[in-house]
């Protein structure tokens, strides 16, 4: 049995490249969002010094730091929804930088659609997908094939209200509120 099949959970550096462009907002006067991701970049501090790595008129781009991409047994489900995406993607927050030299700073990289859900709807972070590159793609189609379990759909069975206890009201059915007749 190789390693990887007794790993519970599996990581990937990947570099963060960032974006700064001008806005025309009012209340901003630029913008930042992730653009890419760069396997093997080597390890670097986000919250250090970043790398300009090209600019143009209103936009700069910078290697922002490393961040480790975590793959565990148990998501196999929620990576096989990143994968189904046209094209996969991997999604990384940006969170506000208040103490440091920068205004945000790469948090998060993440395959799992989920987990990317679950940080966007706080609210407070920049969460955006970049493209997948074949590298990273390979690596967890690899991970998802070896560790992904179909569950069997297991259809659940309506409770009968004869099955209540005294004094209980149905939960479903006759009587619920929702079907006996009355109007509200």
């Amino acid at each position: 049995m190789g390693e990887q099949e007794n790993s519970r959970v599996e990581t990937m550096t990947v570099g963060i490249v960032v974006e700064r462009r001008d806005s025309n907002h009012p209340w901003a006067d630029h913008l930042w969002r992730p653009v890419a991701v760069m396997p093997g970049a080597v390890a670097m501090d986000p919250a250090g010094p970043w790398k300009l790595l090209r600019q143009g008129d209103g936009w700069e781009q910078y290697l922002a730091g490393t961040l480790d991409i975590e793959i565990w047994r148990t998501d196999t489900e929620a990576y096989l929804d990143c994968l189904s995406a046209d094209p996969p993607q991997i999604y990384i927050v940006l969170r506000a930088d208040i103490d440091g030299e920068h205004e945000v700073v790469p948090f998060l990289a993440t395959v799992s659609t989920y987990e990317a859900q679950d940080c966007a709807d706080a609210g407070e972070d920049i969460v955006e997908g970049v493209p997948m590159p074949e590298q990273v793609m390979e690596w967890l189609k690899a991970f998802v094939e070896l560790h992904h379990v179909q569950e069997p759909f297991k259809k659940r069975r309506l409770r009968d209200k004869r099955e209540d206890g005294p004094g209980e009201k149905p939960r479903y059915g006759r009587g619920s509120g929702w079907s006996d007749g009355h109007e509200f």
